[in-house]
C-alpha cells in the first residue's frame, strides 16, 4: 500500500521565531502560520478565511528561520504532518494536535529593509531563498537555487541533433 504525508503551504508568520537547542546542540524553533483563503458565498459576498497552523523547523532550517523571518514575513514551508498526543495534567484527558515538520523552507517577498534596488536578480524588488534538509545524513544545509550562467557554456551543446 503506497503511502504520502507531503504538505506545501504559503503563509505568512505570526511571531517572531525563538530558536532553542537541544541538550545534544540540535537547533529546534516553531513558527506560527497564517494562511488566508479568500472566496465568495453563493451570493456574491466577498469573505475572508484564515486558517493557523504550527510549524516546527530543525537544524539549520530552525537556524535560519530565527535569523531572517520576523512576524508577518511570507514564507514558503514544505514538509510532513505530525500528529502529537500526550494526557492533560490538569484534566486527565488525552489530547492531540497535528502540526507539520518543515522539512524545506522559501523566504519570499522583500527583505525587511531592503529597497527594491538592492534585490538584484529579482523582479519588482522579490527575494527568494531556497533552504533545503539534507536527506543523506541528520544534518541539515543550506542550498540556493542554481542560476543558469552563459560563461558556463561550453562546446558540447552545439553538437545536440536537434
Amino acid at each position: 500500500m503506497a503511502n504520502l504525508n507531503k504538505v506545501q503551504l504559503i503563509g505568512n508568520i505570526t511571531r517572531d521565531p525563538e530558536v532553542k537547542y537541544t541538550p545534544k546542540g540540535t537547533a529546534v524553533t516553531d513558527l506560527g502560520l497564517a494562511i488566508n483563503r479568500f472566496y465568495s458565498t453563493d451570493n456574491g459576498e466577498k469573505r475572508e478565511e484564515v486558517t493557523f497552523v504550527d510549524v516546527t523547523l530543525w537544524g539549520r532550517q530552525a537556524e535560519i528561520a530565527g535569523e531572517y523571518c520576523k512576524k508577518g514575513r511570507s514564507i514558503y514551508i514544505e514538509g510532513r504532518l505530525q500528529l502529537d498526543s500526550w494526557e492533560d495534567k490538569v484534566s486527565g484527558q488525552k489530547r492531540n494536535k497535528l502540526r507539520v515538520i518543515g522539512e524545506n523552507i522559501q523566504l519570499l517577498g522583500s527583505r525587511p529593509g531592503a529597497s527594491s534596488g538592492e534585490t538584484a536578480g529579482s523582479e519588482g524588488g522579490e527575494e527568494e531563498r531556497s533552504y533545503t534538509r539534507s536527506s543523506r545524513s541528520g544534518s541539515s544545509s543550506a542550498s540556493r537555487p542554481v542560476q543558469p550562467s552563459s560563461s558556463k557554456m561550453n562546446d558540447e551543446d552545439d553538437d545536440v541533433p536537434f
